[in-house]
């Protein structure tokens, strides 16, 4: 499992957090308002917010950014604005989160907000996907495009501290959550556009992107009520955050669970990693917090975190009652869901995803499960069907699972 086309879409392996969380002060509002000057901090310095951050309402916008559409982007005619909003991190407190805002050439009057939650990039800020959009270069350029086309609007966040200051709190459910509707909240002020609070949703993502898109379905009945949210569709979720992580450590890929637990970590000061982590550990983390996606693979293979720690986190009631707290299943969803997961998936593996559509069918979500076969990488092809659910849910099509 090596090469940037496949992990850049690469499972998180722990995700965090319970089904709750704080706005920013003033709650949700239809139309977000717009802190930022005329002209927003030029090159590294717009991912740098004001300190201290504006009292404001989820989904402001700080500031943003007209950059020249690159690549299939300029093919498309498609108009790409970079924004710095204004978010809430996993215990509720005030963040501001960067990202990115894909225009159509002639979007239609009514045209909905497609929120694209990226897969992993990595811990980096040079690894952030606004980055990597802003020259056509990105594993989600295809999906992207193929919205586009469809008179979508689309929205992708870097999630919390990827590209931003701070450490990015990787597969933490709440932040990236969080992340993914407040830029949708963000879009319409970006976009020039009447307020979101009118305009239909959905929500995508493939691995950690498939977690943070289902992570917001669930939040946003108490976090963003004022988003007229029709469905998600998610591929390679991890959903029992412990079992995917077990799965990965001393594996090729254990450079993802390391990345988790420098996420969890940095989410939840509790946690402690730095003071569990031996000489070699310390020196293996430093090089885990700056990585991008392909390092993290390729570069840390056959690591197992008892090797690099004095006491296996996981063995501590602390680090296992983050991850009980947040397995996905626990709050039964609003909205139709499709979830779609590769049988002989390596990487975040099946038996957790399939347990997850059960609780969902026991708790009667809508959930319309798509297992196919082959590995994590082949669910990249399968954007078309993730699509076509949210243009049946646009278009306002009943759909009852097949439960």
């Amino acid at each position: 499992m090596a090469g940037a086309l496949v992990v850049l879409v690469l499972v998180p392996a722990l995700v965090g957090c319970g089904s709750g969380g704080r706005t920013p002060t003033g709650g949700p509002a239809d139309r977000p308002r717009y802190f930022g000057p005329v002209a927003p901090p030029a090159g590294e310095g717009f991912y740098r917010p004001p300190v201290p951050l504006p009292a404001g309402r989820a989904g402001d916008v700080l500031w943003s950014r007209p950059v020249p559409a690159a690549g299939p982007f300029a093919t498309a005619g498609a108009r790409v604005v970079q924004v710095l909003y204004l978010s809430s991190g996993a215990l509720g407190r005030p963040i501001a989160v960067s990202g990115t805002v894909l225009v159509p050439v002639h979007p239609a009057g009514d045209a909905p907000i497609l929120g694209y939650a990226p897969g992993t990039q990595g811990l980096g800020d040079d690894c952030a996907a606004s980055k990597g959009l802003a020259v056509g270069v990105n594993l989600a350029v295809g999906a992207i495009t193929e919205a586009l086309g469809r008179g979508w609007i689309v929205a992708v966040p870097d999630y919390e501290g990827l590209g931003t200051p701070g450490e990015h709190t990787y597969v933490v459910g709440p932040a990236e959550g969080h992340a993914l509707l407040d830029i949708v909240r963000a879009t319409p002020r970006v976009a020039g556009l009447t307020g979101a609070a009118h305009r239909r949703v959905g929500l995508t993502g493939y691995s950690q992107g498939g977690g943070a898109a289902v992570w917001a379905a669930q939040l946003a009945p108490a976090y963003a009520p004022d988003l007229d949210l029709r469905g998600v569709a998610a591929g390679g979720v991890p959903a029992d955050l412990g079992a995917v992580g077990r799965a990965l450590d001393g594996k090729g890929a254990a450079g993802l669970g390391l990345a988790a637990a420098v996420g969890l970590d940095a989410a939840y000061p509790d946690l402690r990693l730095n003071a569990l982590l031996t000489p070699s550990g310390r020196s293996v983390f430093a090089a885990v917090r700056t990585a991008c996606s392909l390092a993290l693979v390729t570069g840390f293979a056959g690591r197992r975190i008892a090797d690099l720690t004095t006491t296996d986190p996981m063995t501590l009631p602390r680090w296992r009652a983050r991850l009980a707290e947040n397995t996905l299943g626990r709050v039964a969803p609003r909205i139709p869901l499709y979830l779609y997961h590769a049988t002989s998936d390596s990487l975040v593996a099946f038996g957790q995803a399939a347990r997850l559509r059960t609780e969902y069918c026991t708790r009667r979500v809508a959930v319309t499960w798509a297992p196919f076969p082959g590995d994590h990488i082949d669910g990249v092809g399968r954007t078309q069907e993730a699509l076509r659910f949210l243009a049946d849910r646009f278009a306002g099509l009943p759909t009852h699972g097949n439960c």
